[in-house]
This record gives structure tokens, sequence and C-alpha cells, in this order.
């Protein structure tokens, strides 16, 4: 079941009042407050907590809002069927940043866009359907919304495809990793080559007691740093090194 009139491209973004998380505290605006004169990013999941959008939607627009306003979106928007003391302990849970939680309690904005849809049979009642638009001064630019079918399809309200949609030559962000261990010159060796290189990235110290099986499970390796690099294992310090600054190596080693 859903409601009647979808929203489309070129629709304007329905005037309602809303509820959105800002700095810890909610806080009621008209939609046009958030929209006029503003290009926003808004996508729309069927509930907190829930598997895919907490694995894979959310976090996703999370990781990549500082690649949208670079590009000079003004604010990237979670909307669901969730009040406002779950939206917030979600975004707690989530970590999220610089994604603003838009509390849909009631199922008014989404029953507005025509994308309320019945759960019931999961046991959820009505709730959004999944989807993500562009909003440029309060009309809706572009629009992607799910099939309301069975299993929760995710292909088309992803943030990846939101950012091939506002810049077809835009690059996601590198997604780097490295184990390491306490103490260790060649982790701090390699932490300084990835700060230098400007890489954004998550370390993750091991402990003894599973460093080598994890090490070894992952590269067939034995020792850290271990730097993972968008999927590829890269190495320790000299291969990153390498990696950084070419065969050359960095400018003081170069011969004069």
């Amino acid at each position: 079941m859903q409601d009647a009139h979808r929203v489309s491209e070129g629709d304007t973004v329905p005037a309602l009042r809303l509820r959105v998380l800002r700095d810890g505290h909610w806080q009621a605006v008209d939609s046009d407050q958030l929209f006029s004169g503003r290009r926003v990013i808004v996508f729309g999941l069927p509930g907190a907590f829930t598997p895919t959008c907490s694995s894979q939607h959310l976090p996703r627009y999370e990781e990549l809002a500082p690649v949208f306003l670079a590009r000079g979106i003004d604010e990237v928007i979670c909307a669901s069927v969730n009040d406002s003391y779950v939206m917030e302990a979600w975004a707690r849970e989530e970590g999220a940043q610089y994604v603003t939680m838009l509390a849909d309690g009631n199922g008014e904005f989404s029953a507005a866009l025509g994308l309320l849809v019945d759960r019931s049979g999961a046991g959820l009642g009505r709730r959004s359907q999944r989807y993500s638009m562009l909003v440029n001064d309060g009309r809706i630019e572009r629009c992607f919304v799910e099939p309301d079918d069975d299993g929760d399809p995710y292909t088309l309200s992803d943030a990846d495809t939101m950012l091939r949609a506002i810049d077809p030559e835009a690059l996601p962000p590198d997604q780097v990793v490295m184990f390491s261990r306490e103490g260790c010159e060649h982790c701090a060796r390699a932490r300084e080559l990835l700060e230098q290189a400007g890489f954004s990235y998550v370390e993750i110290p091991l402990e003894a007691d599973v460093r080598g099986r994890v090490v070894g499970a992952l590269s067939g390796r034995t020792t850290v740093p271990l730097v993972f690099l968008n999927g590829q294992v890269v190495g320790g310090a000299d291969e990153l090194e390498a990696l950084v600054y070419g065969p050359t190596g960095p400018p003081e080693s170069r011969p004069t």
C-alpha cells in the first residue's frame, strides 16, 4: 500500500513543519527553512537500527558527506518514520557528525512525498520507502526511489549513486586501514607517511595474542604495520613509502 501521488523530479518539496537534530538539539523548522535557497540531499529509509539502514545507507552518506559539502551541497538529511528519541539514539550509535536527522514520527513527510508504504507484514507498520533526492531551492532536481518489492531493494538510493549524479567525475574518498601495535617504530613511520600523503585512515592496534593470526589470515604476513588501501594490501612502511613517493623515495632521500 502506498500513498497515491509520489513526488518526482521537478516537483516542489511539500510545505510541512519538520523536526531535525542539529548541534545535539531538536528543532522544529518549516520545510521552507530547510530547502529554500539551498542545495540539500535527503535520503529516506525504513527505520533506525534496521540492518541495511545501519550497515550501509546511513554510514555511507556520513562517509561521503564531506565530499558532498565540497561540491556545494549545504546539508545531508536522513529521514525516517521514527520518533526523535530513537533517531537521536541511532545518531549516537552510528557516530553521525555530518548527517542531519529528520524524525518523521507520524510519517507526515513520507506521506506528503507519496513514499509512505505499508510494512505491516514485517511488523513495522507504516514506513518510508527507501529513496534519495537532491533538492535545489525547494525543487526536486534528482530523485532515486527503490522499488516497493520484497527483500528491501537497495540499488538506487545509495550515496555513491547520488555522488555520480551530482558530479560524474567525482572519486569517493580512499578507504585506508592500518593494523599496528603499541610502541612499533615502523607503525609510527607508516602513520607519518599516511598523514603526509593526506590519507584519512582507521588504525586498529592488535594485541600480541591475536596479532599473528589476524595479520596472517588477511595477508600471509607476520608483522605490522599492515596497510590496506581500497581493499588491496599495500604492505608495511616500506611498501607504503614506495606508494606515496614512488621508486625515488621521499625528497630528502633523493640524490642532489
